[in-house]
């Protein structure tokens, strides 16, 4: 497995996340961020150009090596500083009220604990400091739900421990953060069990 989720994992993601039908999430999430901003899971780099011009810099928190390799091109073109600046969204190596913007897609569905995750974003976040996500994660219908507590054994195994049932909005309102939008949908072509994304942002008191 060490094998299978260092070097074969983040091309199949990369891959997957990289596909056009993802672009107006993106482009919805990334919508309104300004200032310093901290992305959890930033992956091989797919938000980058939706950064807004508002943006000063990124801190980009990514634990994989091949995945940061992968970003490189969009890097290149990005239109704002970028800097690799930590691995673990759980342990985040910055000072208290360091940022003005945190930005999380599809990712905390698989850290391990996404309340210590979410909290550590409040730490740094200055006050009043703006959560945007975009996740998958726990559908609003019980036939649904039920799929998606029978497969996610599966989806953990195959997805690096990414979890199907989780409450993107109960995590954010436990860690302590206000939801000031969220949109609920299944997106389109997605198979619900996977597809059942909310949207929106978060403040950080």
């Amino acid at each position: 497995m060490g094998i299978y989720r260092e070097r074969i994992l983040p091309r199949i993601i990369n891959a997957t996340c990289g596909v056009a039908a993802a672009d107006e999430s993106r482009r919805r999430v990334c919508t309104g961020l300004s200032g310093d901003v901290v992305e959890i899971g930033f992956g091989s780099g797919h938000n980058v150009p939706f950064y807004p011009a508002a943006v000063t810099s990124v801190a980009a928190v990514e634990p994989s090596d091949l995945a940061w390799r992968l970003a490189g091109a969009r890097l290149e073109a990005a239109a704002v500083p970028v800097q690799r600046s930590g691995l673990d969204g759980q342990s985040l190596p910055f000072a208290d009220d360091s940022f003005d913007s945190a930005l999380s897609t599809w990712t905390l569905c698989t850290i391990p604990d996404a309340g210590a995750a979410l909290r550590e974003l409040r730490r740094v976040l200055k006050p009043g400091g703006t959560l945007h996500f975009v996740e998958h994660g726990l559908a609003p219908d019980p036939a649904v739900q039920r799929w998606q507590h029978r497969l996610e054994p599966l989806q953990m195994l195959l997805v690096g421990g990414c979890h199907l049932t989780r409450s993107t909005a109960d995590l954010l309102t436990e860690a302590g953060f206000t939801i000031a939008e969220l949109d609920v949908f299944y997106e389109p072509g997605a198979p619900k069990v996977e597809g059942a994304f909310s949207l929106g942002t978060a403040v950080s008191p």
